[in-house]
């Protein structure tokens, strides 16, 4: 019987999700409102200013953050900023090549910048050291260790939980000789003001909404869309293409998006509070 189902899969796979989907579950177990379990890991790159490892399902980032001085842009003297740079390698899925980044990861990189811009996840000016001169720029490299779906909600859950564990060393100005000195001892951590979450729903044979696709789910699905929050504000949604949303199907996105903020808040602490033991 097993290997029937599995022939199935194979050879019609939209004909085998269906059967499932027509009892509003899915092959993996789950209800279609479902999302996968989600495992985060705080602090576990000991070279790294901030770190995070998170595990949505099958799919896997690591997320090291450091920390580098430098001038501010001119327009914005006295702010720092993050740059984020997502890393899909074909460690993490064969349908990923070596060399430069490819389309997906460089969209991934703007779009958690996006998230971070758009939530107002820091305040920027908390990164200066002396205004017009020095600043904190905080490099964010988030690496996809396993792909098998949704790695957009994935990467913006390791770059927060990365930004939440980030410390960065005491730094004095002397104004006499204008140099900057690193205190030996004594770090700060950075402020989060608001945590951004992105819940992503795949749709399915045009009508059939799927939260928190697996990669066998994407390639099967019609179309896309990603709502994120950020604590009880809707922040943004980005609906890349694909098949249209009507107005209630946007409405159960959103209310979904702002349950699955809470429980991220909820592993988000839980995960803290055991860090700081």
């Amino acid at each position: 019987m097993d290997k029937m189902a599995d022939d199935s899969r194979i050879a019609r796979p939209l004909e085998f999700y269906r059967q499932f989907i027509e009892k509003d579950v899915r092959p993996d177990g789950r209800t279609l409102e479902e999302f996968r379990p989600t495992v985060l890991n705080i602090g576990c790159i000991g070279t790294a200013e901030g770190s995070s490892l998170v595990k949505q399902g099958n799919t896997t980032v690591m997320c090291g953050i450091k920390a580098e001085i430098a001038a501010p842009k001119t327009e914005h003297p006295k702010r720092g900023y993050i740059v984020p740079n997502v890393e899909l390698s074909p460690m993490c899925s064969a349908m990923f090549k070596p060399g430069p980044p490819g389309d997906q990861a460089q969209c991934l990189s703007v779009f958690t910048d996006q998230v971070m811009t758009c939530s107002q996840c820091m305040d920027l000016e908390e990164l200066c050291i002396v205004p017009g001169k020095h600043v904190w720029v905080l490099y964010c490299d988030l690496v996809c260790l396993n792909y098998d779906g949704n790695l957009t909600d994935t990467c913006v859950l390791a770059l927060l939980a990365a930004l939440k564990n980030t410390r960065l060393p005491l730094v004095t100005w002397n104004e006499e000789d204008e140099s900057l000195a690193t205190e030996e001892k004594g770090n700060t951590p950075v402020t989060i003001k608001h945590c951004p979450v992105s819940s992503t729903f795949a749709v399915f044979d045009n009508h059939v909404l799927l939260v928190d696709p697996t990669k066998e789910e994407e390639d099967l699905s019609t179309g896309e869309v990603t709502v994120v929050t950020a604590d009880d504000q809707l922040c943004m949604v980005r609906k890349p293409g694909g098949s249209p949303l009507n107005a209630g199907q946007l409405a159960d996105c959103i209310d979904r998006a702002f349950s699955r903020n809470k429980e991220v808040a909820r592993l988000m602490n839980e995960t803290l509070n055991r860090v700081d033991r």
